[in-house]
């Protein structure tokens, strides 16, 4: 099962127009996501070593498979997603 780690802060610009892309992307895919805010969670955003946000972390049986850093189209998304969902 894919898994979406989001990293973000609610002072970011960009999170903030990321944040509908990503909820169209996950109602139309049914993934699982996690919302990591990295003011709050430094250590989880340290661990994946995420250094500018908006992050994406895709994770597939625990095990990331892909990054994307920055704002995204959700169909980037919806890409990633169909690419590791077998």
């Amino acid at each position: 099962m894919v898994k979406i780690l989001d990293f973000y802060a609610d002072w970011c610009g960009p999170c903030k127009v990321l944040e509908p892309v990503l909820e169209e992307a996950i109602k139309e895919s049914g993934v699982e996501t996690e919302k990591i805010n990295v003011d709050q969670n430094q250590d989880k955003a340290s661990k994946y070593g995420v250094f500018s946000i908006p992050t994406l972390v895709f994770e597939k049986d625990g095990k990331e498979v892909e990054r994307l850093v920055g704002l995204v189209a959700k169909n980037k998304i919806l890409e990633i997603l169909e690419k590791h969902k077998t």
